[in-house]
């Protein structure tokens, strides 16, 4: 494995525990040339799924750009780094278990926004501006009314 900070390949394993369901291994690794201290996770290699854009062409489903997403909108929350992986981990349990082989985006981000709706109204909120492609004051105000419809 190599190490974020230097690139050494020289690193050994301080620590390793399973996931919450059991699905992949946690990591935690140092690195014997530098000292920095990076995770790394080990999972179970399921049948490659294909996600349908919008404009219908098709690419690899890729986790990190979950991940990204759920990070950007849960920008100071105070929501731990390690729930967001472990969250980003039971939606893709949840599309592999759902789905065969193939998934929209728009599937993908409505499974995003039901998982972000009990965690955090904020997050919730910025990840649908940029899932829904806000493009005015009408549309966070549309969300918002919807949201205290369903809280009601």
């Amino acid at each position: 494995m190599l190490c974020p900070s230097c690139s050494s390949d020289n690193s050994k394993v301080l620590e390793s525990r399973t996931t919450e369901k059991g699905q992949s291994i946690r990591r935690r690794r140092e690195c014997l040339d530098c000292g920095h201290r990076f995770t790394t996770y080990e999972r179970i290699e399921f049948v490659p799924i294909t996600v349908i854009k919008k404009d219908g062409s098709k690419e690899s489903f890729d986790r990190s750009k979950i991940l990204r997403g759920i990070v950007r909108a849960c920008e100071k929350t105070g929501i731990e780094a390690e729930f967001l992986e472990s969250l980003v981990e039971n939606i893709e349990l949840e599309i592999e278990e759902n789905f065969m082989r193939e998934i929209t985006t728009q599937s993908i981000g409505e499974l995003v926004l039901s998982h972000l709706s009990s965690l955090s109204e904020v997050a919730y909120v910025r990840f649908a501006s940029v899932y829904g492609k806000f493009t005015s004051i009408e549309d966070f105000v549309s969300i918002l009314q919807q949201m205290q419809k369903e809280e009601i």
